[in-house]
Formats: C-alpha cells, structure tokens, sequence
C-alpha cells in the first residue's frame, strides 16, 4: 500500500487503536502476506506501546491497520502496515499512515519497506539509511562453551546492554521478548557485564533470531551457534543489516542464503547507537 493514494476514503471508514486481540489480527494478515511473524509477537509488541496499534473499520468490518511504536519522547517506528487487498487502492491506507504520522509527533521514526516502495516513503519525509537482507538457513550443530542462559543474567544488564545498540529504551517489549514461550535467550558475559546476546523466538514457520547483539564478530558467532545448536532440523531467520557488514558476513558464513532486502528509512537521519554491535535485528515491525 502506498502512502500517497490519493482516493475517496468511505464516510463509513473508522480508524481506531488496537487492543492486543487486535495485534493478533494484524499478525495473521501479517502472515498472510508472508512475513512469517512470532507466534507470542502479539503481546510482546503490544507491551511496547499498548497506544500505537491502530484498525481501519469499514462498516464494522477490519480492513488494514499499521503500528507506530512510540518508545520514548525522540524515537518511534512504523510497521504491520497493511490492507486487505480486496480494499486496497480506496485510500484505507492513507487514512491509517496520517493516523500513525500524527501519534508520532516530532519523534525521528524508522521504518523497514519494501524496496520497491522508497520513492512512496520519501514523499512522507523518509530517508534512505541502508538496506537489511534476511537470510535463511537450518538449525544444528554443536553449542561452544561460554554461553550462559540469558535468565541468568540481570535485566538491568540487559537494558543496559541493548541499549548501547537500540536508540531507545524498549524494557517493556524486552520482558517480554526474552521469556516469550518456546524461546531460547542466550548471553556471553565479560567479568559481570553482557558482551552480547542473543534470542530466537518460535515463528509460525521455524525461528527467528534476533536481537543478536554482540561486541565482536567471534562472540556473535558463537551466539549464532548456541542459538542454532538448540533448534537443531528447524528452519531459522536472521534479519542482517548493511549498517553492520559483518552481519551479513556472519549469515553467508553459516550457510544462511538470502531471501528478501528491505529499505530501512528514517524521518530524520540514522540514529545514535552502536550499529556495529548489531548482527540481527530485533524485527523488522518494531525495529
């Protein structure tokens, strides 16, 4: 859906928020369109802003929605933008981008769009930062000593770690994401401190790892492998960045093969953070 459909929107159209059931209907049309979303994505998105989640109704019917996760006062980031496509090309998208906009304030927002869409996306003040690529491959092989249990470790250190890399605090969503079911969350420590970590997460098709966060390229790896080791025959998913080269490195390194690049966009530049501590993204909805 373009951002700048210029079509009659239906005086029967309402745009409202989302509750969490809600962000369950947006994961299946998610799913529908491919995108292969977290079976626990709902409640753990929804714990990262429970006011950015928003449905257009038609005559009481679910047509599209788009998220706009506001984490704090400087940072947002748009995803879940979709229509049906029996609605598509009536301007039902327009109406839920101008709601997103408008709950984003003065925030510097990011987005991950489909290549081919860039041009739509700049004439809403978005700005080509880089491309990310996911790639593919299949779990096994042996865990290497030096991993820990991501419980084991406090969640102080982990918001603190993840916050070197993420340009926002994301505590809520984090809670919930390391002790989703059926996930597996792994650290690498440095005396007390985390040097990296990483999270694989049930998907409706294998696993998706990520955030895979690390210090150096060696400790990634050996999160990649203990995350791997543990999914032993299931397909697995890494979102790699170009803002950190090495990322894709890593995937190729693996075995992993491309499937799909998107267009990572910002309304007001790139963001501090330490990009090249980052070898998978968190998702592509959320940033």
């Amino acid at each position: 859906m373009r951002p700048h459909e210029a079509h009659e929107i239906s005086r029967e159209l309402r745009v409202r928020r989302m509750d969490e059931n809600g962000v369950g209907l947006a994961l299946e049309w998610a799913a529908a369109e491919g995108w292969n979303p977290g079976r626990h994505d709902a409640s753990c998105f929804y714990a990262a802003d429970p006011y950015g989640f928003f449905l257009a109704d038609l005559d009481g019917e679910p047509v599209g929605c788009i998220s706009a996760v506001a984490y704090d006062a400087a940072f947002g980031f748009l995803g879940l933008y979709i229509v049906k496509p029996s609605y598509r090309g009536r301007g039902f998208g327009l109406k839920l981008w101008d709601t997103a906009m408008a709950y984003m304030g003065t925030r510097n927002v990011g987005l991950d769009g489909v290549v081919a869409q860039q041009d739509n996306y700049k004439k809403s003040g978005f700005k080509l930062a880089y491309r990310n690529m996911r790639y593919q491959g299949t779990g096994g092989g042996a865990e290497p000593a030096g991993l820990v249990e991501l419980s084991s470790v406090s969640f102080d250190e982990i918001c603190r770690y993840d916050a070197t890399v993420f340009p926002a605090p994301r505590a809520r969503l984090l809670r919930r994401w390391i002790d989703q079911p059926g996930a597996v969350a792994l650290g690498v420590l440095s005396g007390q401190s985390l040097a990296g970590y990483g999270v694989a997460r049930p998907s409706r098709t294998g696993f998706r790892i990520g955030p895979l966060f690390a210090d150096a390229a060696h400790i990634a790896g050996a999160l990649f492998e203990g995350l791997s080791s543990r999914l032993r025959g299931e397909p697995i998913f890494l979102d790699t960045t170009e803002a950190n080269p090495r990322s894709a490195d890593l995937a190729q390194r693996y075995g992993m093969e491309p499937m799909f690049e998107t267009a990572r966009m910002y309304t007001d530049g790139v963001p501090a953070g330490r990009s090249d501590r980052c070898f998978g993204l968190t998702s592509l909805e959320i940033g």
